[in-house]
């Protein structure tokens, strides 16, 4: 699994757990396919290992079997060690005759399906409030006097039986959703932002479609993928149609099954699945009609399933994981935008999220996009593609920039894991095997690479996990020694790899926007020349290099401070006369674009890693080169609390990534000759850290741009400062506690 998705799911939880803690109601927004299962779990793991006063109850609110789902997850998760202190139950009604419902008291989390608790159900006929006054009180010290902390899964759903109890018994709340609802005060806390597990590799980016487009396109699109899908990503692809309810069902069925019947897609495997048993068909030999619906998506769900499409109705919008799933046809009118993007979610995920870093370019590009129609709600209208200017080799030719990697341990010169075992000693010893393991699986993936390195035999991978610790501790030594691990990235063959700016990209409308028509940037489809920014700070920084990137230099004959480039269709006929004796121009609607942009994160590689427990990446904000010649990199920060983010920072884990960023960038402007910077916006202020020829000087806005329009002169090569005053306080700033 990527570092991306470790960290994004690491930090999310360490926001959610410090939440707790300040507040009694919180609200965690993740979107479907970002692993919102998994943290919930490591969530609960993280309280009960320090708490054994607390009780978990999960309210599972979908009417699909999430519950279930739910539960299997915590269950293997604690068999396979992730997260030992859980202890899960799935409560039941599964009684007989008149018996009452008992739920057991010596358990730590409790699933709840969503239909126990509707009003009228056996639970809610007293077994509910039994069980939860006996693990909360301590009446005649005969109760547990525990906390129940009550986490609403998709909870936009409405649960009034349990929220009618919630004074009485439920010391937190804690509510997820893709789509929460603000209406009902569930305003996020912590939010996973689409774009952030888009930049993960978490789930996929769309294609949006044209709302008016046929079905038959759909099917068209998926016979043309199909091929690649198998032999890339060893994955049979999926194409899911939702159609009406009630009578308008039928219709779009025969709509469907039109086009299915046509000679070329004879070939193509549909399975029907509805809310009833006797209703649900295939044309697979998959015939087993009496199976329950449970049954049918397990069979379909399967990324070797040969089922190419699934059409249903409304029973698969939470709750029901089908990575393989990469488009969806929506046929039933829009309704509801949390439904919608329920169901897109189901197209959405990653269907190669464990090994994705192994797979080929073309490979990861594939399984990184999904193909919707039918669906357009006002969020998803936020997220737009942009494109470079035609002719775009003029632009990624033009401007090009050096990355860097760090290498890990395995790889430093000289070092051999197994003389590094041999010299530990034996006096690690750990109480069992799965503390052990346990241990293991929490390593960064370098640290577990070399166990496969050195453990040919149980008794040598037992060696390795007892000094984890050590191996961990000489790991992060060397990748954290910039000068040592930092390498230029390169090719396959081994050649050092200049990137440009993707060709293509997307990013989020959140409101941000700066009119900009002279970059290297252009909308897909035609939208203006408004292009939005992750922050107020980004913004502003935008609108600064904007209007520098067209200043004049101070040369006797005045240059723009960034480079620019011509772009436009080149015509075939330059210089040829015409019938009626024009002559033909050598560009058709040529303008002139500045080499400076936003480095949208989508497809881009314009990225360094940096070392911060563990390997981690940075994607600078901007790039920009001068009419010198020189790159100028920018990462944007700021340190003012704005209504637009109402957590507070965290001083000492800002002021650790902001160091390890400025060592990353230290090195990286040596062995790149690139130029590297970290503005950061405080009040009205901008400090802006400039890192050059491992050089570190904090500039002010005025001498920043005195030296970008200042040609490199051979004191600078050597590292001359003196031309350079530094402002009286060069310490990065820090948020406000």
């Amino acid at each position: 699994m990527l570092q991306e998705i470790i960290q994004l799911h690491d930090e999310a939880v360490t926001a959610l757990v410090d939440k707790i803690s300040q507040k009694n109601v919180i609200t965690f927004k993740s979107p479907t396919g970002s692993g919102k299962t998994y943290m919930m779990a490591d969530l609960m793991d993280r309280v009960l290992s320090e708490r054994n006063d607390v009780v978990f109850l999960v309210s599972s609110l979908s009417k699909s079997e999430l519950a279930k789902q739910n539960y299997d997850k915590f269950c293997e998760y604690k068999e396979h060690g992730e997260f030992p202190h859980l202890n899960p139950y799935m409560i039941s009604s599964d009684v007989s005759g008149e018996e009452s419902v008992f739920v057991p008291i010596d358990y730590n989390v409790y699933v709840l399906p969503r239909d126990l608790y509707k009003k009228g159900g056996r639970l809610m006929q007293g077994a509910m409030d039994n069980f939860l006054q006996t693990i909360t009180s301590n009446l005649f010290g005969n109760g547990m006097n525990k906390q129940v902390y009550l986490i609403k899964d998709e909870c936009h759903q409405a649960t009034n039986n349990l929220d009618t109890i919630s004074d009485d018994y439920f010391s937190k709340t804690i509510n997820i959703s893709a789509t929460p609802k603000l209406n009902r005060g569930q305003v996020p806390d912590v939010e996973v932002t689409e774009e952030t597990a888009i930049n993960a590799k978490l789930i996929k980016t769309v294609e949006w479609n044209e709302n008016d487009s046929d079905v038959a396109e759909a099917i068209e699109k998926l016979e043309e993928i199909k091929k690649d899908y198998r032999n890339l990503l060893d994955v049979n692809p999926c194409l899911i149609i939702q159609i009406s309810n009630k009578n308008k069902a039928n219709d779009d069925l025969a709509r469907i099954y039109d086009v299915l019947d046509k000679p070329e897609h004879k070939d193509l495997k549909w399975m029907l699945i509805v809310d009833k048993d006797k209703d649900c068909n295939t044309n697979d030999v998959f015939k087993a009609k009496k199976l329950p619906v449970s049954k049918w998506k397990d069979y379909a769900k399967s990324k070797e399933s040969t089922i190419d499409i699934i059409i249903f109705k409304m029973v698969i919008t939470e709750g029901w994981d089908i990575p393989r799933a990469c488009m969806l046809y929506q046929m039933r009118p829009t309704q509801s935008d949390q439904l919608d993007e329920q169901v897109v979610g189901r197209v959405r995920r990653n269907p190669r999220l464990l090994d994705y870093e192994r797979l080929l370019p073309e490979a990861q590009e594939l399984a990184m996009k999904a193909w919707v129609w039918g669906v357009r709600k006002k969020e998803q209208q936020k997220m737009f593609y942009a494109t470079l200017f035609d002719e775009p080799t003029d632009i990624t030719d033009k401007i090009r920039i050096r990355t860097t990697k760090l290498k890990t341990l395995s790889l430093r010169h000289g070092f051999d894991i197994h003389k590094f075992m041999d010299e530990q000693t034996d006096d690690n010893r750990y109480a069992d095997i799965f503390t052990l393991y346990r241990k293991y699986k929490k390593a960064e993936p370098e640290v577990r690479q070399l166990a496969f390195n050195y453990a040919d035999r149980p008794c040598k991978w037992l060696k390795f996990a007892e000094n984890i610790d050590a191996v961990i501790k000489e790991s992060s030594k060397y990748i954290c020694n910039y000068a040592e691990s930092m390498e230029l990235t390169t090719d396959e063959n081994g050649e050092i790899k200049d990137v440009s700016f993707p060709v293509e990209s997307t990013y989020t409308d959140n409101g941000n926007n700066v009119t900009i028509d002279d970059w290297v940037w252009k909308h897909k489809v035609a939208k203006g020349s408004n292009f939005a920014f992750d922050s107020d700070a980004e913004k502003e920084w935008a609108s600064i290099i904007q209007n520098l990137a067209k200043d004049d230099t101070d040369e006797q004959e005045p240059r723009r401070v960034a480079e620019r480039v011509l772009v436009g269709k080149t015509n075939p006929l330059a210089g040829e006369r015409n019938i009626d004796g024009t002559v033909e121009p050598d560009k058709i609607n040529p303008s002139k674009k500045y080499l400076w942009g936003k480095n949208f994160i989508a497809n881009s590689e314009i990225k360094y890693e940096y070392c911060l427990d563990g390997i981690h990446t940075s994607y600078p904000d901007f790039v920009m080169e001068d009419c010198f010649g020189r790159i100028h990199i920018f990462e944007v920060k700021s340190v003012n609390i704005s209504n637009a983010t109402p957590a507070a920072f965290d001083s000492e884990a800002y002021k650790r990534k902001m160091n390890e960023l400025i060592r990353c960038y230290k090195q990286a402007s040596i062995i790149t000759n690139h130029v590297f910077y970290l503005p950061v916006r405080k009040d009205e202020e901008w400090y802006i850290t400039r890192l050059l020829c491992g050089e570190q000087d904090t500039l002010t806005l005025d001498q920043f741009k005195v030296y970008v329009k200042t040609k490199p002169c051979q004191e600078e090569v050597t590292k001359d400062k003196e031309s350079i005053r530094k402002v009286d306080s060069p310490d990065i700033p820090t948020p406000s506690a």
